[in-house]
């Protein structure tokens, strides 16, 4: 269904392209046409102000002439037509404005209202009088109104010309600005002229673009280069449904080369990785031989046990015995098989042991351990050396009262071993030098912990035994806040891979 409301998608794209420039054309003529009516309403109420002063003097003539009727005959059509008339002047005088201002024309509106109110009103004493019967009134009265009349004739007509002026000037504007309005309207003309070429030209640029780049990789194609680039289409049109599919055939080939590489490249990592461990096992199983024949490391501890035995009598001897028989059956066995934490655990336990006895329980030891995990499977001999390196290098020979703690917990999907002294510390030359060696390194691996009286194993042998057994990077840590700030060892076990090396 989708395929088919694209199927005409560039008939739709082209009937838009011509849809658009019509309506833009047809928006700027209304526009245009909207403001020469407006341009033309403009001029025709230019003269309005002089038709009504016009109007307005017409009408005060007509009521002087009926006034002047009726004072002399005295007629009801004539005292009829004069309130008509009357009424109307009243209408227009109200009209005029009535705020005085600096402006001269609204000025004398102002002097033209007032003089028309006391015109009006001494013509109704007039024609009040005339009906009284009053002939000396009404004479004065008429008198009165047809010099006020006079003044109002004068000073309407020399507003007539003010405003003619003031239009006459304004008109000329107009239609200067009707002639920009032209200029104006034939540039925008053209400007949409351009636009709608170039509008059309990009919009039938976007449908053979993609077509001639389908066609060069096509051709590419078809000459066995197979590695030419995915093509990349937001059309959302019949070309993007080629496209698509032109680019889903190259990924498939892109692929099927890629696994068969893979493949390769895999088999020689596996037999490269399989080198390398049985290198570092054979280093490893090589220093322990080694550190099981250190005569200085023996005579320390058995003379450390024939001193215990005594002074304190055989149950202690027979412990310590134990405990060194432990120690060194776990250094012998073979190191081919994985070890779990829990036994790792019990060497430690053996090691500290060991030397309270040599150092009269100068050792401060403390962990804390989930249970939990006791029988999750780990390289052997990853602990030990850790512990070792903390007695050793961290509070062996500092003065006041050394500590180690050893903990295992769970995070999420991984097992957390913190293995953390309050002794001398490292700089952070040294964990680097550490952090990078490899089994090759001699230097940098001796850097990692082998003392006189030691097993032989350092951290840079357990690291990479690690990382090699879990293939991962960040499966050590090493922390040290400085000179006398100890120093904090952190071993990450992923459970997930625990769980592949149990099934295998």
């Amino acid at each position: 269904m989708e395929s088919t409301k694209k199927m005409g998608s560039i008939r739709r794209r082209l009937v838009m392209v011509f849809a658009v420039t019509t309506g833009v054309v047809f928006l700027v003529n209304m526009y245009m046409y909207y403001n020469i009516n407006k341009s033309i309403s403009t001029i025709d109420e230019v003269y309005v102000s002089n038709m009504e002063l016009n109007n307005l003097i017409e009408t005060l003539a007509d009521v002087q002439k009926y006034v002047y009727e009726y004072l002399n005959t005295k007629s009801s059509d004539s005292l009829e037509n004069y309130y008509r008339s009357e009424q109307t002047y009243r209408e227009l005088i109200d009209k005029l404005n009535r705020k005085v201002i600096d402006d001269d024309r609204m000025l004398m509106q102002k002097n033209i209202k007032n003089m028309s109110e006391s015109y009006l009103n001494t013509v109704d004493d007039a024609v009040n009088a005339k009906r009284g019967r009053n002939i000396e009134k009404y004479k004065v009265k008429y008198e009165d109104a047809f010099t006020l009349y006079e003044y109002i004739r004068t000073y309407i007509n020399s507003l007539n010309n003010e405003h003619f002026k003031y239009n006459s000037n304004h008109y000329m504007l107009l239609l200067m600005s009707l002639h920009y309005l032209e200029v104006i309207s034939t540039a925008v003309l053209l400007v949409i002229m351009i636009f709608n070429i170039i509008l059309i030209i990009v919009v039938t640029r976007s449908i053979t673009g993609p077509l001639r780049n389908l066609t060069e990789a096509a051709n590419e194609v078809a000459a066995g280069n197979f590695e030419v680039d995915l093509l990349q289409t937001n059309s959302a049109d019949e070309l993007e449904i080629v496209t698509k599919a032109f680019n889903t055939m190259i990924f498939s080939i892109h692929e099927y080369i890629i696994k068969t590489k893979e493949s390769m490249e895999l088999q020689s990592k596996m037999e490269q990785k399989e080198l390398m461990m049985t290198n570092h096992l054979k280093d490893a199983q090589l220093k322990y031989l080694q550190a099981q024949i250190n005569p200085h490391f023996l005579f320390n501890t058995l003379n450390a046990g024939a001193q215990l035995a005594m002074m304190e009598g055989a149950d202690k001897t027979c412990l310590f015995i134990e405990n060194m028989a432990e120690f060194f059956r776990f250094n012998m066995k073979s190191f081919d098989r994985d070890s779990t934490i829990g036994d790792e655990l019990k060497l430690v336990d053996s090691y500290i042991y060991i030397l309270n006895v040599r150092f009269q329980d100068g050792i401060n030891f403390y962990k804390e351990v989930d249970e939990e995990v006791l029988d999750k499977r780990v390289p052997s001999m990853i602990l030990q050396p850790v512990v070792e390196n903390a007695v050793n290098y961290g509070i062996r020979n500092i003065e006041y009262e050394g500590r180690i703690e050893l903990k295992v917990y769970q995070e999420r999907d991984t097992i957390l071993i913190t293995i953390t002294d309050n002794g001398a510390g490292m700089d952070k030359s040294t964990i680097d030098r550490i952090m990078n060696a490899r089994l090759q390194d001699s230097a940098a691996l001796k850097a990692g912990a082998v003392a006189k009286d030691s097993n032989g194993i350092g951290l840079g042998n357990v690291i990479n035994r690690l990382r090699l057994y879990y293939d991962r990077e960040d499966i050590f840590k090493i922390e040290s806040g400085g000179p006398n700030k100890g120093t904090r060892v952190t071993i990450y076990i992923p459970k997930i891979d625990l769980a592949l090396k149990a099934d295998l």
